[in-house]
């Protein structure tokens, strides 16, 4: 799986870009069909939010996956993305697979 990393409107945090790694390898130990990574930080400093966001792009097979949260720490925003991002692939996997599943019995 390869991963971008793009820290916008913010400096580069090496430990913020060590945690989405392990993160992105973790899910990637689940669902080996990960293709790309894509991952924005942004900072917003005039927020109704909390004003750190991590935003992740999955390209998987056939779709791309979408997950973002605004959190008080980029920690806790990579955490809260990557939680989101795995109960989406697992849905994404189930869908896949019963998809696939009705095709064989179809041509059965």
């Amino acid at each position: 799986m390869n991963i971008n990393l793009h820290f916008v409107q913010t400096r580069t945090y090496p430990r913020i870009a060590s945690l989405v790694y392990k993160k992105l390898e973790n899910l990637e130990k689940k669902f080996n069909w990960i293709i790309n990574a894509e991952v924005f930080f942004q900072e917003e400093k005039n927020t109704y939010g909390k004003g750190k966001i991590c935003e992740i792009r999955l390209s998987v097979p056939g779709s791309v996956i979408y997950a973002s949260s605004d959190e008080a720490s980029f920690e806790a925003a990579v955490a809260e993305t990557a939680y989101n991002l795995e109960r989406k692939l697992k849905s994404h996997k189930e869908k896949w697979e019963s998809q696939r599943h009705s095709s064989i019995k179809t041509m059965a």
